[in-house]
């Protein structure tokens, strides 16, 4: 029994480690490794304890714990004994499979002893028979080998003597190259024989030689040979030994220079851009004949490089730094082009030559790395290019502006003012939108240079846009005269305006404004949030560049501005003519009225050019009905006049003078009119507005003189006057009415005798006016 016992025990140990081999992977490693796995409740660790483990779990868990961890551990033992009878099959599989391979090689091997040992046989007698030919044929062999060797030495002797006759036709040819071959060929021999047997051969060689250094001399520093022949030169006098390094500052020289005449090839093929309108010479960009010539000559300075590089292994520096020059010149020609006005399509093909350039320069010369400084250099160029593209708009606003005519008898029959607004809507929303799509080819190109500055380009565009407003509102200030012309602003006013400023100009500023403001800005806006709204450097967190809200808020105000300095030219101009009117004459002394003064026909005249240019610019509006404060419920405006002509009626002083008292009491009680209100875009308005503040100056200066019976009578006739003709064509007729009434009592209040004319004198007057008028 017990001797049966034991091998079953070895047989459960043997199968306990393989299964712990199998499932547990840090079983047999060290013990520093699995040290924290054994332990005596460890169920699958060499020391695992049953009594404690079960005890253990006993302490720890519940009925209901023990039966599900024994339902757990029924489960694993069964899963154990199916992984283990599947291992044991295929390991079964395996052994069948390496009993079946070893008897085939049993079977197989059993001739190979024999065939071995004739292939032995058949290899030793081979050997011996080649060993008797060898044996047979040696002397001979060496006798071969000898004549050989003769035959070479013969061949070089030959050589050395041909050498002189070979250098001669060398330099008679041109063939530097073969000659240096030649010679260098020949050296080991002059060295070791020169001074005896070869003495004459090696004299002469070295005189062909002398020849040959000095003409590869004059080769290399000939303007006329190309670099490439030059660079030729200079590895064949290295080869030679001559002191090449010496050379190197020249060499440098002679391809700066050649540098130098490169980029006035590449002057010629930008100055064929400059007359983009003539027929004859439409398509020479750069990808004409002339680009072809720059390809070509670029290539040759590359190649040049490249032997240089051969030649000088430490003048890398200074070829770095001639290919950054010739970079930096191409776009300094580039950005001399933009200032004369360059098309985004000839500018393209600009930037495509000077990459086409840099990539060749790249492959020739990497350590430059001229991608990346070609970049830097371009961030400038592609900036100064955007920039200059809002400045030509700004000029062609600012150029269609200027074209407003001068003559009256013009603005009659062109309408020029509104032909200036026109052309220049057109401009603005036209030339915005082309600028915006120029600048859209530029970031729809894949051309490396501008992939990378794609970003920056964005932010170009939109903070070109908001720098070009706030420009284009200083050049309606400046066109206006508002604000005095700067050394940078010169260009928009200079010989073009003279010393005055044309009134009309300013009701064009004042109305573009406003077409700028609701119409343009919205337009320009979205076309921005469209292609030019993502991807910018400054990125979200930064905002956007272009704020639409706060253009549309400047030129809101410009525009009133200008609208309100449009009203300012024109009142200053009437002031100037009252002014004149009321002190060239010595009121206290003026004669009998006998008709309208002159100066009515050059107020009336003022109003006809305003009436004229309002209608070319602004809009027909209804006029807003001035508003009207009661007081003390007192009758309507009809009362003030009715005491007035009652007042005119009355033919001796006493009985003015009390009239005179009766105006100021009816003036207190009479409704209160609004006179200046707020002057809106139209015709009615703006018209309005400048009668009420002619009719307040002529107030003013009726006020600051004093004037006799005669004189007092010439302020209402003009008046009587204008009061008929300001009531067909202004609208305010109330206004105009408190305004003319307001004249007549400052100048009956500034009278020494006010003593009216009878109306019928006054309608005589007036008609007969009139009637002249209509005759002239």
């Amino acid at each position: 029994m017990a001797t049966d016992d034991i091998p079953l025990d070895d047989k459960a140990k043997r199968m306990r480690d393989l299964l712990s081999s199998f499932y547990y992977p840090y079983h047999g490693s060290s013990p520093k490794a699995h040290s924290n796995y054994e332990n005596l409740d460890s169920i699958n660790s060499a020391s695992f304890d049953p009594e404690h483990y079960m005890n253990l779990l006993v302490q720890k868990s519940n009925l209901e714990e023990l039966l599900r961890k024994h339902v757990e551990m029924a489960a694993e033992i069964k899963n154990l004994d199916t992984d283990l009878q599947m291992l044991v099959y295929e390991n079964y599989n395996k052994f069948i499979s390496a009993t079946d391979a070893i008897k085939w090689m049993k079977s197989n091997i059993v001739g190979m002893e024999a065939n071995m040992e004739q292939l032995l046989d058949k290899i030793m007698s081979v050997q011996s028979r080649s060993d008797r030919v060898n044996t047979s044929l040696f002397e001979k062999r060496e006798h071969i080998e000898k004549l050989h060797r003769t035959r070479n030495l013969l061949r070089k002797v030959q050589f050395i003597y041909d050498l002189p006759a070979r250098l001669a036709k060398c330099i008679k040819s041109e063939a530097y190259a073969d000659a240096v071959k030649f010679y260098i060929g020949a050296m080991p021999i002059f060295k070791a024989y020169g001074d005896s047997s070869f003495q004459d051969c090696k004299r002469a060689s070295e005189d062909a030689i002398i020849i040959i250094l000095k003409n590869l001399q004059g080769k290399l520093f000939s303007d006329s040979e190309s670099i490439q022949a030059r660079a030729e030169a200079a590895v064949l006098l290295k080869q030679l030994d001559f002191p090449v390094d010496s050379l190197q500052a020249k060499l440098l020289e002679k391809l700066e220079r050649s540098l130098g005449d490169l980029q006035l090839k590449t002057n010629e093929i930008v100055n064929v851009l400059r007359e983009p309108n003539d027929p004859s010479k439409q398509g020479k960009g750069f990808d004409s004949i002339p680009g072809i010539g720059h390809e070509v000559s670029v290539h040759g300075f590359a190649e040049a490089i490249r032997a240089y590089r051969v030649i000088f292994p430490d003048s890398e520096s200074q070829l770095i730094k001639l290919a950054q020059n010739l970079v930096i010149k191409h776009f300094e020609i580039t950005e001399q082009r933009v200032k004369r006005r360059i098309s985004s399509t000839n500018f393209l093909g600009a930037l495509r030559a000077i990459w086409d350039d840099v990539l060749l320069m790249d492959g020739v010369l990497s350590e430059a790395a001229l991608s990346n400084f070609s970049l830097e250099v371009a961030h400038a160029t592609v900036k100064k290019y955007v920039a200059s593209t809002f400045t030509y708009l700004l000029q062609d606003i600012s150029d269609a502006l200027l074209k407003v005519k001068v003559s009256p008898k013009e603005a009659a029959e062109e309408h020029p003012l509104q032909v200036a607004l026109e052309a220049s809507k057109k401009t603005v929303l036209q030339g915005s939108m082309d600028v915006l799509l120029d600048f859209r080819q530029l970031l729809d190109d894949e051309l490396g240079l501008l992939v990378k500055l794609r970003a920056f380009i964005i932010d170009w565009v939109q903070e070109g846009f908001q720098d070009f407003f706030k420009s284009l509102d200083g050049c309606f200030l400046l066109l206006s005269g508002r604000k005095n012309s700067s050394s940078q602003d010169q260009g928009f006013s200079e010989g073009a305006l003279g010393e005055k400023v044309l009134a009309g100009l300013v009701l064009v500023l004042a109305q573009l404004s406003v077409f700028i403001e609701q119409t343009a800005i919205p337009r320009i806006s979205e076309e921005i949030a469209v292609s030019f709204s993502s991807g910018g450097a400054r990125g979200h967190e930064n905002g956007r560049v272009f704020v639409s809200g706060e253009i549309c808020q400047l030129f809101q105000l410009g525009g009133e501005k200008l609208l309100h300095h449009y009203i300012n030219i024109r009142t200053r101009r009437v002031s100037t003519l009252l002014r004149k009117r009321f002190t060239t004459p010595n009121w206290v002394k003026h004669k009998e009225p006998r008709e309208v003064h002159m100066f009515v026909d050059l107020f009336l005249q003022e109003l006809k050019a305003v009436d004229s240019e309002v209608k070319q610019i602004l809009p027909e509006g209804l006029l807003r009905k001035h508003q009207r404060s009661d007081s003390n419920g007192s009758t309507n405006s009809s009362r003030s006049n009715a005491l007035l002509d009652d007042k005119m009626s009355r033919s001796n002083t006493q009985k003015a003078r009390s009239q005179l008292l009766e105006t100021h009491l009816a003036k207190l009680f009479k409704q209160k009119v609004e006179i200046f209100t707020k002057v809106e875009y139209t015709q009615e308005s703006v018209e309005t507005t400048i009668v009420k503040l002619c009719l307040k100056s002529l107030q003013e200066y009726v006020r600051l003189q004093t004037f006799n019976r005669s004189g007092f009578q010439q302020i209402q006739l003009d008046i009587h006057f204008l009061r008929t003709l300001l009531k067909e064509n202004i609208e305010a007729e109330e206004a105009i009415d408190f305004l003319l009434d307001e004249v007549i009592v400052a100048a009956s209040e500034r009278c020494l005798d006010p003593i009216p004319l009878e109306p019928p004198i006054l309608d005589k007057l007036v008609q007969v006016k009139l009637a002249k008028s209509k005759g002239t």
